[in-house]
């Protein structure tokens, strides 16, 4: 990892462990900066803001390449779900307690829930980029997007909160299961 990549991570880091301790709102960047050893205006190199620490998504674009790649003749659905899938299944093993502390800090600020909303917006405008750009029609690979990214965010917000000792990798699998024709057949015979 290069120089640039350390101090990004850093300040993650640091601002995800000050945020946990002491509240995101009673954190400052020049506490955070000042955690990780660097200047406040290294911190705004990284990141734009205080809330960009919490939001940054490396992810959207290797969500994007993944739906692009699906077959075009599958529906539009069916190409999102099977492109995020293959995305979470490129997330490293050993997320969970961080990503679980992190959704919980995102869960109990309202500022950042919304912020998680938006956070979806740009990544469901990537991938209706994706689709709209092997022939799909706008609205179909709207509703596509919107449908599988609100599902997967409902199964994020609901894993962080009540911890039921699945895996995260397992729980958005489920979910996403949950979205195809498996999960529709399931359903259909309970």
């Amino acid at each position: 990892m290069g120089k640039a990549a350390v101090t990004r991570a850093l300040l993650q880091e640091q601002a995800m462990a000050l945020f946990v301790q002491q509240g995101f709102d009673e954190t400052t960047v020049a506490q955070i900066a000042e955690a990780a050893g660097v200047s406040q205006m290294t911190f705004f190199r990284y990141f734009p803001t205080k809330d960009a620490v919490v939001f940054d998504d490396p992810y959207d674009p290797v969500i994007a390449d993944l739906v692009a790649a699906q077959d075009p003749g599958l529906p539009a659905m069916e190409r999102v779900r099977l492109g995020l899938l293959g995305a979470w299944n490129s997330v490293p093993d050993a997320v969970d307690d961080a990503t679980r502390e992190k959704i919980r800090l995102i869960a109990g600020h309202t500022r950042l829930t919304a912020g998680i909303w938006e956070n979806n917006r740009r990544t469901e405008d990537l991938i209706v980029e994706a689709l709209t750009g092997t022939g799909v029609g706008r609205v179909e690979a709207r509703v596509a997007a919107g449908a599988c990214l609100g599902g997967l965010t409902a199964a994020l917000l609901d894993w962080a909160s009540e911890p039921d000792g699945q895996e995260l990798r397992e729980r958005m699998s489920t979910a996403l299961d949950l979205m195809g024709e498996s999960g529709r057949t399931a359903r259909r015979n309970r």
